[in-house]
């Protein structure tokens, strides 16, 4: 797992690459969300284009993050969900946890309109 930061204004998003998983990079991702946040950030994005595989540690990670960002008053999001992601996040019902985007343009504006 890999995970470059690409600030847009106020909003940060993290483009991961690879697999979120538990030994590639669920701790990875934890670790660089709470950096994000002792830096002030709190618009976050997840680009999940090039993460080919999620697995449960992976899954539950995201949800780590995203209650991290929420009790720090802030906001996380996803973008560019594979089609293999979308579903998991259907079976499991986290579809309705997260707000998930196709489009950077309409992710990053969604900040400004929330």
């Amino acid at each position: 797992m890999h995970i470059q930061e690409r600030p847009v204004g106020e909003v940060m998003i993290l483009d991961l690459q690879g697999k979120l998983t538990i030994d590639e990079g669920e701790e990875l991702l934890r670790d660089k969300v709470n950096s994000m946040l002792h830096q002030g950030f709190r618009s976050i994005i997840l680009n999940l284009e090039n993460v080919p595989f999620v697995d449960s540690a992976g899954l539950g990670a995201a949800v780590g993050t995203f209650i991290s960002v929420r009790n720090k008053g802030g906001t996380l999001k996803l973008l560019h969900a594979t089609k293999r992601i979308h579903d998991l996040l259907v079976i499991t019902k986290l579809v309705t946890v997260f707000e998930s985007f196709d489009s950077e343009a309409d992710a990053v504006g969604s900040f400004k309109a929330g």
